[in-house]
């Protein structure tokens, strides 16, 4: 869904496994960061299996091998090579872990986030987080790092200078460093969440303010 880019060692896909099927992870110069769209199914790492379902996340390090299984299981595999700077490790290795607004963190504006995985749970190569993005829209800003945006459902919009992209269920985006951007929420009543990845690691919340274009 998001190739790999000259300069990027940033990817995404969308994979589904569905009636029992499996999923092999096993790569050697990739981490693997995931995320649960839909559906249940379970991961098997180092002879321990646990459960996948909606709203859960999982880190498979490169040369570790993982076996997912699943029946209408949808999940975001995102990727990130050796060719980043790597932080330092702030914290013991998680596996699997569910998403939970009430330890979500404040973000630009009235936004805030979750961090799912990063230095202080054993990914130390990138960030994976989810964004919670009341209606409506946050400031013009840039980030300093390199980023790729999954938008689980909609209706959103991603403004860039001088162009609008409608953003639906299944969306995804992809951000360069210090590239002018601002994501709006296009409904009227409700948070729209957003899954994103992005390297160097660090913290969503470091965003950087831009005059309107």
């Amino acid at each position: 869904m998001i190739p790999p880019l000259e300069g990027s060692e940033l990817a995404l896909a969308v994979r589904r496994v569905d009636g029992g099927a499996r999923l092999e992870l096993e790569e050697t110069d990739f981490d693997s960061l995931l995320y649960v769209v839909s559906g249940s199914g379970s991961l098997a790492l180092d002879g321990i299996e646990e459960e996948l379902a909606s709203g859960t996340a999982a880190l498979v390090l490169a040369a570790e091998r993982a076996s997912i299984s699943g029946d209408g299981l949808e999940l975001v595999h995102a990727t990130v090579g050796a060719g980043v700077d790597r932080h330092a490790p702030l914290g013991p290795r998680e596996t699997v872990l569910r998403l939970d607004t009430d330890r979500s963190e404040q973000a630009l504006g009235a936004r805030a986030y979750q961090l799912l995985f990063g230095p202080h749970n054993g990914s130390t190569r990138a960030t994976l987080f989810a964004g919670f993005l009341p209606p409506g829209r946050a400031p013009w800003h840039y980030h300093l790092y390199d980023e790729i945006v999954f938008v689980p459902e909609g209706p959103g919009r991603l403004h860039r200078p001088g162009s609008e992209i409608e953003l639906a269920a299944g969306s995804a985006f992809r951000l360069r460093p210090r590239e002018a951007h601002m994501v709006e929420n296009a409904s009227a009543n409700r948070d729209m969440t957003v899954v994103g990845l992005f390297t160097p690691a660090g913290s969503p919340s470091a965003a950087y303010l831009v005059e309107e274009p």
